[in-house]
This record gives structure tokens, sequence and C-alpha cells, in this order.
């Protein structure tokens, strides 16, 4: 909590700073109306994903809109069916040829969306990226999980589970930056922390829980005395917990998961998925619609925001996990 904490006030620092910036600096260079910090209701920003139908992206729709409530504009939901890249491309076209007053983008793949990104921000819209993030595009700024620093703690956590000795696997998507991040976060820790425990395979669970169980299984077979499995991604790890259960292996081996779906939440409460851990997604989609709306309304589209913010993540046990369902 006094993580959280710490976040929100640092956020909402960063914030007062700006609007303190902006209401006192010269008139004659800034042309705000009396109306500054409200928006109109036909004032309509987009926030676009990929899988949009998962449960993950709830949080974050739930602070974009609750942004939009408190800023008196309008919201709209965009997103690709499917994992995959060309369909988000797609759906990211169709918003920018309706010119919107600024996007929320997150992205399956670091750069291949780079060049429909620019493309809007040379169109005059405002992007920033939240969740997962294009570094090399023109967005504005990236708001989410320090997505290195997650591997780290979740490397921390499953050495404590484990007594800080035997073999583990990682679970990912091997071509989405903040994956690619957790993974490298905890292979770096365990090798660098833990010499009594090795990361002996990596495997792709494609985002999806049958895919996920597959490659659980065979990482299973090919390392019988496997202790541990981390999943980078919210939909894995139940796809991993059912491979534990076919394989009457849940009490040996201890799953690390990432985000907060009902499924993942039921498996740590009966114990099949020992911790996973939560992001902030709802401060994702609040700050993100926030950015978006100081950018919009500073005249040359160059409000004076962080590139970076971090959200944090917290560790989800059975301990605390009932706290998570409210949610």
């Amino acid at each position: 909590m006094k993580k959280l904490l710490f976040i929100y006030l640092l956020l909402t620092s960063l914030f007062v700073v700006y609007v303190y910036h902006y209401q006192t600096d010269d008139s004659s260079k800034r042309e705000w109306s009396g109306n500054a910090m409200k928006g109109s209701i036909d004032e309509t920003y987009v926030m676009v994903t990929f899988q949009m139908g998962i449960d993950y992206w709830k949080g974050a729709l739930k602070g974009f809109e609750d942004a939009a409530k408190a800023l008196n504009v309008s919201v709209e939901y965009r997103g690709a069916t499917q994992y995959d890249v060309g369909e988000e491309i797609t759906v990211l076209e169709q918003v920018i040829a309706k010119n919107p007053a600024g996007i929320a983008v997150s992205t399956i793949d670091p750069e291949a969306l780079n060049t429909v990104i620019d493309k809007a921000f040379d169109a005059g819209i405002p992007v920033v990226m939240f969740d997962a993030d294009a570094p090399d595009s023109k967005a504005y700024s990236f708001i989410g999980t320090n997505s290195y620093n997650a591997g780290v703690e979740a490397a921390h956590k499953m050495a404590e589970l484990l007594k800080e000795k035997g073999q583990v696997g990682i679970i990912t998507q091997p071509h989405q930056l903040n994956q690619m991040d957790r993974a490298q976060g905890f292979r770096d820790t365990i090798l660098k922390e833990y010499p009594n425990m090795e990361v002996v395979s990596i495997k792709d669970g494609r985002g999806d829980q049958m895919h996920s169980k597959e490659a659980a299984q065979e990482m299973m077979e090919e390392y019988p005395d496997l202790t541990g499995v981390f999943v980078t991604e919210a939909v894995g790890g139940v796809g991993v917990g059912r491979a534990t259960l076919s394989n009457d292996s849940e009490d040996s081996i201890k799953i690390i998961s990432f985000d907060t779906d009902k499924g993942t939440l039921d498996m740590i409460k009966d114990g099949t998925i020992s911790a996973t851990l939560a992001q902030e997604t709802w401060q994702m989609g609040y700050w993100g619609l926030q950015f978006l709306f100081h950018l919009n309304h500073e005249p040359n589209k160059r409000a004076p925001l962080p590139r970076v913010v971090d959200t944090g993540v917290t560790i989800v046990t059975k301990k605390n996990v009932d706290a998570y369902y409210q949610q």
C-alpha cells in the first residue's frame, strides 16, 4: 500500500506542477480559455489495444472512462480482436482517419506500429502509449509497468518460494517488448543473485491459455525436475496451472503469473498458482487520458510531460487475493 500511495502522490504532484505551470505562464504565450480544464462532449479520445475481449483491459478502460467524466469529454475503445499485429495496425489506421482528439495505444510489437503511430503524430493527433511501449515512435509518453523491474520482483518471489534452489522456466511472448523485459529481468536476477537456481527453458505461450498449457507440458516433460514457472502475461497463468493439475504436479511446481483476471485469482485461492503480479491498470488509463487532454489543449502540442511513468506492481498471494476480486 505504501508503494501505491507513493506512486499516486508522485503522479498527482506531476499533474499539479503541470497545471500550475500553465496557469501562471504569460497569457500572451498561452491562449487558454477559462474552461481549459474542461473539454466538450464532442471531443473524443480513443483507446486502442489488441485482444480487446480479454479481462485484462477492463481496469485501463475504467480509468480512461473515469478521466473522461472528470474532463467532460468522450471516449471510445477500439482494438484488434486477436493477437494479430496486422489487425491492430488496421484498427489504428481506421481510428486516425476519424481524426480523434487523441489516442492511447498498447502495442503488440515495439516496432511494427511505429509508422502508423508517427502518422498520427504528423497529423497533429497526440498519442501516448500505455501497458506496452513503442519507444522509437513519436508517441509523447509511456504510462505503465517498468517490466524489467517486475521481472526482478518475480524472481525474488520465486526464490523465496523455492528456498533459493531448483530449475525454473519462463512462458512468455517473445516479440512483445514488455514481455521480453519481464523475462529478461527474471533471468538476470536468477543468474546474478541465486546460484543454486537455473532458468532451464523459455517458451512462447502466444498469450493463449491452450498454447501456454501445451508449452508448460512440454517443459515438464523436458525437465522432470522443474520446480517453478514464471508466466509473463495475463492469460497464460491459468493454462500453466491446468498443465500442472493434469500432471499432478501442482504441489511440486510453483507458478508466478501476471495480472488479476478471475481465473488467475481463483487458482491463487485454491493454491494452484502461488502468486501473481498485479499492475495498476486503472492508473494507466486514467493518466493516459489526462496526458492526452493536456497535449490536445496545449497550443503547440508540446506539454512538459514525462516520457515514462512507472505505475508499479503489487504481489498477490493467497493472503491478499480476496481484495482483488473487488477491483
